[in-house]
C-alpha cells in the first residue's frame, strides 16, 4: 500500500508542478475564437471525456450543422490542461469545470476568462470496495480525497452534511482538511490528484470521487455509492468557459444556446436516466 501511494503521490506532485508552471498570460496567443469557411464556423472545445464530450458529440451530431457550427472536440483527462490550453489559445472554449474550481483557478493563475451558465451537474459521491454502507465504516478508516481546493471543499461538505465530520466556522467558502474541527471516527484523509482516486480505491477504505471520473470507471453514483450529493440547489453545475474577450463571440453564444436546448436536456435525461448526470437548466 505504501509503495502504491508513493506512486500516486508522485503523480499528484507532477500535476501540481504543471499547475505551478502554467501561465494565465495569453498575450502572444491567437485568441480569435473559431475559424469560418463556407459559412460554417469550426470551434475547438476542450472537455472531459464523460459526460462533457458525450454531450458535445450529441450537439455535433444533431444540432451543430443547422446552427452553422462544426465542433472539434479535444478531450483531457485532468483538470489542469484544459484551462492552460484555453489561456494559450489552443482551444476556443472548455467544458469541464464548475464555478468554485473555475474561481480558484482564475485567482491562482490570473486567467482572463469568462463563462456561461451551468449545463449539467454530476453528483459527487463516496465509494468503497470494502464497505457496503457508511454506517459500517470503522474508526480510523482511510479516505481518499482530492487535492484540488474547489473539489476538496465539496467533498468535506458532503461528509459534514452527513454528520461524519464537523467543519470549523471560519467564514471560508472553500474549507480544507485543516478546517476539520471534529473527526469523531478519526478518519485518515489521504490527498491525491482527482484523476487518481478511482485507481486508489483498492488502497483506501473509501474515496470521494468526482462524477466524471466515476462514470469513466463504470461507477454509477446513484447505485454504487455509499453517500451521494443532492442535485437540488447544487452550486456545482459545469459550464462552458471562454476567454473574456470571446464572451460575445456569436459562434460561442450559439454553442451555449445549443447546450441549453430542450434537445440536450432530453439527451442528458435519456443517457443517464438514474440521475448520474442531471440537467442544470
Amino acid at each position: 500500500m505504501r509503495k502504491t501511494w508513493g506512486a500516486i503521490a508522485l503523480a499528484a506532485a507532477t500535476t501540481l508542478a504543471l499547475t505551478a508552471c502554467s501561465s494565465g498570460d495569453s498575450a502572444d496567443a491567437d485568441t480569435t475564437a473559431g475559424t469560418t469557411e463556407g459559412g460554417v464556423t469550426t470551434l475547438t472545445i476542450g472537455a472531459s471525456p464523460t459526460p462533457h464530450a458525450e454531450i458535445l458529440e450529441f450537439v455535433q451530431d444533431n444540432l451543430a450543422a443547422d446552427a452553422g457550427l462544426d465542433l472539434d472536440i479535444t478531450t483531457y483527462d485532468d483538470y489542469v490542461l484544459p484551462n492552460t490550453a484555453l489561456s494559450e489559445g489552443d482551444i476556443d472554449a472548455n467544458y469541464f469545470q464548475h464555478l468554485p474550481y473555475y474561481t480558484a483557478q482564475v485567482e491562482e493563475q490570473g486567467y482572463d476568462f469568462d463563462h456561461f451558465e451551468g449545463i449539467h451537474i454530476e453528483p459527487y459521491a463516496v465509494y468503497s470496495n470494502t464497505y457496503d454502507d457508511i454506517d459500517s465504516v470503522p474508526d480510523g478508516a482511510t479516505f481518499g480525497i482530492t487535492n484540488d481546493p474547489g473539489n476538496q471543499a465539496r467533498a468535506l461538505d458532503l461528509l459534514a452534511e452527513n454528520d461524519l465530520i464537523t467543519l470549523a466556522d471560519t467564514g471560508d467558502a472553500d474549507p480544507t482538511l485543516l478546517d476539520i474541527e471534529d473527526n469523531p471516527k478519526n478518519f485518515e484523509f489521504i490527498e491525491t490528484a482527482p484523476e487518481s482516486l478511482v485507481r486508489a480505491l483498492d488502497d483506501v477504505d473509501l474515496a470521494i470521487i468526482n462524477g466524471n471520473y466515476a462514470l469513466e470507471a463504470g461507477l454509477n453514483p446513484v447505485e454504487d455509492s455509499l453517500l451521494i450529493e443532492s442535485g437540488e440547489d447544487n452550486p456545482y453545475a459545469n459550464f462552458l468557459a471562454v476567454r473574456a474577450e470571446d464572451k460575445d463571440n456569436p459562434a460561442l453564444v450559439k454553442l451555449d444556446e445549443l447546450l441549453h436546448s430542450d434537445e440536450v436536456k432530453a439527451f442528458i435525461e435519456e443517457r443517464w436516466p438514474d440521475g448520474e448526470v442531471l440537467p442544470a437548466f
